[in-house]
């Protein structure tokens, strides 16, 4: 196969798959990229040394994408895993099948019978809304850079950047996303690199900078270590 250039000559198929090869992200899909990635960190930093020893590989955490992706995003924020999970199964029961237009066919019953707080709902719809009217399309993130896909997602109503993050990490896989905004990888930051406080989001964000093209293992492995020292907090308490 061949393409064609604004200028009309003909691009050969190798030229076409180097094209396709730059304007793709880099993701993380297997334990192998995260392998790679924690290498790359550890020779970047060796304050990464004693973290990836003791969390060992973390976990990948790969999850569905596209609306359902994100409304189960949506649905679990500020909730403990098992009402989460108690409130999305509510959810799902209700709005069947789960699409855009079935959520803004939604009725007073319908919302009230999903379980869901009223922001919830509000930024549900405001998704749904964008989707239907074209003003927002997952398609559009596969090729997107960190920065755009927060911009382009947090230009929704009730999308914060902290949603944009996971949905960046483990919808998307992309390697180099990053959650600044999380209060667990912050602690997870003090502790591991010796911090007086806990980082705001500016100052850890600043300092994840040095972690480039890697900071979605970055991410995964502050996460592995906070659920670590909250375990040893627990045995010690």
């Amino acid at each position: 196969m061949r393409a064609t250039a604004p200028s009309g000559c003909l691009l050969t198929e190798a030229v076409v798959s180097a094209i396709d090869t730059q304007t793709m992200i880099e993701r993380i899909t297997s334990n192998a990229d995260l392998e790679e990635g924690m290498a790359a960190l550890v020779a970047l930093h060796p304050d990464w040394q004693p973290i990836v020893a003791r969390t060992g590989l973390p976990p990948l955490r790969l999850r569905e994408g596209g609306f359902p992706g994100l409304a189960a995003i949506i649905v679990s924020q500020q909730l403990s895993v098992a009402s989460a999970r108690a409130v999305w199964n509510r959810f799902v029961g209700v709005f069947v099948p789960l699409t855009p237009e079935r959520v803004l066919a939604a009725t007073d019953d319908d919302m009230r019978l999903s379980g869901l707080s009223r922001p919830k709902q509000r930024t549900l719809l405001a998704l749904a809304s964008a989707l239907v009217e074209q003003r927002f399309a997952f398609e559009a993130l596969e090729r997107a850079s960190p920065e755009e896909v927060h911009a382009r997602m947090t230009a929704i109503s009730g999308i914060g950047p902290w949603t944009a993050d996971v949905y960046l990490l483990f919808c998307l896989g992309h390697r180099d996303g990053f959650a600044a905004g999380d209060l667990a990888i912050q602690e997870a930051a003090r502790h591991a690199f010796g911090l007086p406080a806990r980082p705001k989001p500016v100052e850890l964000q600043a300092m994840a900078e040095s972690w480039r093209p890697w900071r979605g293992v970055a991410a995964r492995l502050l996460w592995a270590d906070y659920a670590l020292l909250k375990r040893r907090e627990g045995i010690n308490a």
